[in-house]
């Protein structure tokens, strides 16, 4: 009986050393998340007023905006977006409903995985040597195309492993009745997994958002107002890293509104994928 009471004690004091390590690297997590979101909105909202998104990037010395900056990375990632997702549904379907236990899926699976965690400026410079160099120059449907390759493998993640989560007897309950295996896929297991890839989505979405390197090897960037496609176009990201790098207060200022923005829109895309997948849990 003292063996058992001994060994249970043990295990207490154990699980409460842990538990307050894991509590205390939580805690210094948070802290220092909270020190960035504090600094965030300190320094940038002091900047942020109406003429932010109705003046154009201003020359050194004089106040401005980020109008431009805004579009362009919109229109950017919104190419990206309507490029990426279709080609990261279909790849994540066939893995999971036609090849899902195929040497083709899983060498497509590895593929994924690295270009899921390859530096963003590896993508950049490919896309470079693809597009800029024989094109002869920099242009927005360049940058579209980087960041449409980053939001490729995180939909084919989300939507192979959502896929996977539909119970085959929904999928076996539709070919009873007939239905051809397209239908079954369409009409039974994306409506099932709809919600987790809308997540997958909206997380590529929050991570290219802020992505500085591939732009500056494709789109570049431009001082003024810009909706050619075929030439530089101003990005968020990289005026946020030309202007936090130059001597004005003026232009390190807008780069702190920017920043502001930018984490606004990724903790924003964050909360609704959150709540997409919690609804689908509470289902």
């Amino acid at each position: 009986m003292s063996t058992a009471t001994s060994l249970h004690q043990s295990r207490k004091r154990k699980n409460a050393v842990m538990m307050t390590l894991c509590v205390t690297a939580a805690g210094i997590g948070l802290a220092w998340l909270a020190l960035i979101l504090g600094a965030l909105v300190y320094k940038g909202g002091a900047g942020l007023s109406f003429d932010v998104f109705t003046q154009m990037t201003p020359p050194p010395g004089d106040a401005g905006g980020l109008l431009n900056a805004i579009y362009g990375s919109v229109v950017m990632t919104v190419i990206a977006v309507i490029v990426g997702t279709p080609i990261g549904v279909l790849a994540g379907t066939y893995m999971a409903e036609y090849g899902r236990f195929s040497k083709l899926t899983t060498v497509v699976r590895f593929i994924n995985d690295i270009l899921l965690s390859a530096p963003s400026i590896i993508i950049g410079l490919f896309v470079y040597e693809l597009m800029v160099r024989p094109m002869g120059h920099f242009s927005a449907i360049a940058g579209a195309v980087a960041l449409a390759i980053l939001v490729i493998p995180v939909v084919v993640r989300t939507t192979e492993d959502m896929l996977n989560l539909v119970p085959n007897a929904l999928r076996e309950a539709g070919t009873a009745i007939g239905a051809p295996r397209w239908v079954v896929i369409k009409s039974v297991a994306y409506r099932a997994a709809l919600s987790g890839i809308v997540t997958g989505i909206l997380l590529s979405i929050a991570r290219i958002s802020g992505e500085t390197a591939p732009l500056l090897f494709t789109a570049l960037n431009n001082q003024f107002w810009s909706s050619n496609l075929n030439a530089p176009m101003a990005s968020l990201p990289v005026t946020i890293f030309q202007f936090a790098l130059s001597p004005y207060e003026e232009w390190q200022q807008l780069a702190w509104t920017g920043a502001l923005i930018i984490t606004l829109t990724v903790l924003a895309l964050s909360i609704v994928a959150r709540s997409l997948t919690g609804r689908r849990e509470d289902k």
